[in-house]
């Protein structure tokens, strides 16, 4: 992937989370510009600091003294992205309706390792058309993302006001630990946002057993998952579809 979503000045402010189950370690970022990656940020936050977050000129500041490359701010712009700004300028127009910020872009990952630790990731460039600075749930542990090794793992996507509104991802968990499954405590929790504060959203769980779900409150969410050789995949709510892995990379190499 390239870029995100664009401010309401039309740039690009991105930002990232990194947690580690086995000992709550963790690492963000806020409104980072001319990064690429700013997970990969996050990360270096995490392991060559004693801060859990930098922001802005701090993060920037940062991201020169660790050799990170700065990428000119247009070179991050699609055109995709541009286009939808542009709309989002037109009389009339309303940027925070789901059908303007579905599929934005904001990219998770949760995972279970052969030791039994788990992890999270999350990153993201928020609200189209969002203000200088506005800063989401994803940075913020326990909303964009959590992971702990005696639960499970979480990251999660949506509207970010409601989503911190209710410490999303710690929710979840708080159910796993009171004996829910992952389905059922990602379900709980979005429908609880709902209910509670009017936000829709969607997350990607885990425990620590390895068993995992995709939900969501919106109308979409493309997610994948690998277990036992087998991928499972889906874009609409409540769609699944399975294949093994090596049949998907073949079809990956082949171009289909």
């Amino acid at each position: 992937g390239c870029g995100s979503v664009l401010n309401e000045k039309g740039e690009v402010q991105m930002d990232a989370i990194i947690m580690d189950g086995k000992n709550l370690d963790s690492g963000a970022v806020s409104a980072v510009r001319c990064i690429a990656n700013p997970i990969k940020l996050a990360r270096l936050v995490m392991e060559k600091t004693k801060h859990v977050l930098l922001t802005d000129h701090g993060a920037h500041l940062f991201a020169r003294a660790m050799g990170i490359p700065e990428i000119p701010g247009e070179k991050l712009i699609t055109e995709r992205s541009q286009e939808r700004w542009k709309k989002s300028l037109e009389p009339g127009s309303n940027p925070e309706e789901e059908e303007f910020q579905k599929d934005l872009g904001t990219v998770g990952a949760v995972a279970l390792d052969s030791e039994g630790n788990v992890a999270c990731a999350t990153s993201t460039g928020g609200l189209s058309n969002k203000l200088i600075g506005r800063v989401g749930d994803t940075p913020c542990i326990g909303s964009g993302g959590y992971a702990d090794n005696c639960s499970g793992a979480t990251s999660t996507t949506g509207h970010g006001e409601s989503i911190m509104k209710v410490v999303l991802a710690r929710l979840i968990l708080y159910h796993m630990e009171q004996g829910m499954s992952p389905e059922m405590a990602a379900d709980t929790a979005l429908d609880y946002m709902k209910t509670r504060v009017g936000g829709l959203g969607g997350v990607i769980v885990l425990n620590n057993s390895g068993e995992w779900a995709a939900k969501c409150s919106t109308k979409q969410m493309s997610w994948a998952t690998v277990k036992d050789d087998q991928l499972h995949y889906g874009i609409y709510a409540g769609e699944r579809h399975t294949k093994p892995v090596d049949e998907a990379l073949r079809s990956e190499r082949e171009g289909f």
